[in-house]
């Protein structure tokens, strides 16, 4: 198999410096296009998205729970979960309201502090504090089916409420409804062609398509209190990975959330490069012992120096365009690192 433990300094540094110019390319012609309507007329759903964006008339949010009437753009937003903040952070917006992870934790700490600034705690994701989002007078709630299907009539009577079905691997179409509920939709796509761009250029910088393929991609997370799990294509992590086009491991190559392993089935991870990170006590969740035993070290990116240890909070809690982004730059310095 290829990894890119076989790629030469010189090649990848080629490679990164085209790939560089490309992108400076694509900003500057992106911001010109963004610049000019051409001199045509627009058309009318042109016309609409800048008058939601602005501000303008009531508009229908078609969403899993049904219709939702969201007067123009909401400036008093509470989130619910991690995609819906990570949405309207990229897009602008900083929420009057969100719920945490768990009592007295912070807010994603992958996102900058200065658009966390000012949010108030609201309770847990699924166990949100009813009275606390009423008095924070919200314009529009976020959230999905899978966390607050038991609240929604409640949520719905304080304020316009949005859910999608579920989170993870829907985060694209969850971001695209959040910019529509937030009058974003215009600035949406402009984060999606960032996002895509990204994709290409480190795609690019595994070889192409062709060898990206090649090259088996696998996520391990230690968990305390729990199993460890191998992350499947059906979630967050997985969906990054094809749009790398990368290789997956054949026990991580099927449908669903997890294939959860004990430490004596660790060789069930073993992939061209591994990307791993812990929730909890590194001990507690069993990879202190893991990682020093002889099984771990035995696997093919072990042995090639292709195993990086990252970020558990932006990994696991990065679900939208703002994390991801920072993903790939994390695997992009990742690959680097190894290529040197």
């Amino acid at each position: 198999m290829s990894t890119l433990s076989t790629v030469s300094r010189t090649a990848f540094t080629r490679r990164r410096i085209a790939v560089a110019a490309a992108a400076t390319v694509f900003a500057v012609t992106l911001s010109a296009c963004g610049g000019s309507d051409g001199g045509g007329d627009e058309s009318g759903a042109d016309k609409a998205g800048k008058a939601a964006d602005a501000g303008g008339d009531t508009r229908v949010v078609k969403t899993v729970m049904g219709d939702v009437e969201v007067d123009g753009v909401p400036k008093r937003v509470v989130v619910l979960d991690t995609d819906a903040l990570d949405s309207a952070v990229t897009l602008g917006i900083t929420p009057v309201g969100a719920t945490a992870v768990a009592d007295q934790a912070p807010f994603s700490t992958y996102l900058p502090a200065d658009k966390l600034k000012g949010i108030k705690p609201v309770g847990l994701i699924a166990e949100p504090n009813l009275e606390a989002i009423a008095a924070l007078e919200p314009d529009l709630i976020l959230s999905s089916k899978v966390r607050d299907e038991k609240n929604y009539a409640a949520l719905s009577k304080i304020a316009p409420t949005v859910f999608s079905d579920t989170t993870g691997p829907t985060w694209r179409e969850n971001f695209q409804l959040h910019a529509d509920a937030l009058g974003r939709k215009n600035e949406a796509v402009t984060v999606v062609a960032d996002y895509e761009a990204h994709v290409k250029r480190l795609t690019e910088a595994l070889g192409g398509p062709a060898k990206a393929k090649e090259t088996k991609v696998g996520f391990v997370r230690f968990v305390e209190g729990a199993d460890t799990r191998l992350y499947l294509n059906d979630t967050f992590v997985g969906s990054l990975f094809k749009d790398l086009q990368v290789g997956r491991p054949t026990d991580q190559d099927t449908t669903g959330f997890s294939l959860d392993v004990s430490p004596e089935q660790i060789d069930k991870a073993d992939a061209d490069v591994i990307f791993h990170s812990t929730y909890g006590d590194p001990k507690k969740a069993k990879e202190t012992d893991t990682v020093g035993g002889p099984l771990w070290k035995n696997l093919t990116a072990v042995k090639k120096n292709m195993a990086f240890k990252v970020d558990d909070n932006l990994w696991m809690l990065g679900i939208g365009y703002t994390g991801a982004s920072q993903i790939l730059d994390a695997m992009e310095k990742s690959f680097a690192s190894a290529a040197r």
